[in-house]
């Protein structure tokens, strides 16, 4: 059987001096622009370029596909995701079902917050999401996840604490997506935060009981 290729998604280079610096940032911000305005279907690099006021050549030298530029804004979108939970979930000054509802409440207005960027990078993910750079690029948050289910059921299987870490993961994301679809009120989207967190605390409770 062939070998699956993928498309290259890096970057080319990395900017060492500050012009280079700014016009990555550059790129970078038009792009984002693009993709939360236009949608993916119409997101291409001579698109970005026109809005960033630079040559086609001058995106090329750093992004060599749009993949790669959509495979960086998702990234970028990635390490914040995880500066946020590893923030949440790391501090031990708090009880761990604490931390858990304090990053359900997070997640959720975060997804609402960023709701038109976040559903267009989501249109996206068919180009990047099973290369090997997006791989490594979860694998940070993962790590995090998986620590922080040892401490919450430590007397469970590791079958069980993956399970119940696959559980969690998936209905946050699936309920954020569905929330951020549609314009919502503060208040509505605390009442999704707090019902999804009781139900998250009581389901790891009785795992831990059981």
């Amino acid at each position: 059987m062939a070998q699956r290729r993928f498309p290259r998604i890096s970057s080319r280079k990395q900017p060492q001096q500050a012009r280079s610096t700014a016009l990555v940032a550059a790129i970078l911000e038009a792009a984002t622009q693009v993709l939360a305005t236009e949608g993916a279907q119409r997101f291409t690099t001579a698109r970005v370029a026109e809005k960033a006021g630079v040559s086609v050549g001058s995106v090329y030298q750093y992004f060599p596909n749009k993949a790669a530029i959509l495979f960086r804004l998702q990234s970028d979108e990635w390490r914040q995701t995880t500066h946020l939970l590893r923030g949440i979930l790391e501090d031990t000054r708090k009880p761990p079902l604490e931390r858990l509802r304090a990053l359900v409440h997070a997640f959720v207005r975060s997804e609402c917050e960023e709701a038109a960027m976040r559903i267009a990078l989501n249109d996206t993910a068919p180009l990047y999401r099973d290369a090997p750079e997006a791989k490594a690029a979860r694998a940070s948050a993962d790590q995090v996840h998986q620590a922080f289910m040892q401490e919450v059921l430590p007397n469970a299987s590791t079958r069980t604490r993956a399970l119940a870490g696959d559980l969690i993961a998936t209905t946050m994301r699936a309920v954020g997506k569905q929330l951020s679809e549609t314009p919502r009120a503060a208040a509505q989207i605390g009442a999704y935060a707090d019902a999804m967190a009781d139900m998250f605390c009581a389901y790891l409770k009785g795992l831990e009981r059981s």
